[in-house]
């Protein structure tokens, strides 16, 4: 298992975003959370297998729903495991 930390830029504040990505997350089977930053950027950290990420990664790529993701920045750790689901965290 791996962590990611993941900044994501674009046009993803007040298009769902966080929503849909916490539906993605949970349903590869990923833990961790997401939330808005006040510099408009989404800030997201996931734990799982590599694959699941990837695909995570893939997903948002993709411009999911109303979304515009221009860059995703990413950082890769040792898995903590000190989460049980993924949520969305309050900005």
């Amino acid at each position: 298992m791996i962590r990611k930390q993941l900044t994501i830029q674009g046009h993803v504040q007040g298009v769902c975003f966080r929503s849909n990505t916490r539906q993605k997350a949970q349903q590869l089977g990923l833990k961790g959370w997401v939330r808005n930053c006040a510099n408009g950027e989404v800030a997201c950290v996931a734990e799982g297998e590599e694959i699941q990420i990837l695909q995570l990664l893939d997903w948002m790529r993709s411009h999911p729903g109303e979304a515009r993701v221009e860059a995703i920045r990413e950082q890769t750790e040792a898995a903590t495991g000190e989460y049980s689901d993924f949520i969305i965290l309050p900005t």
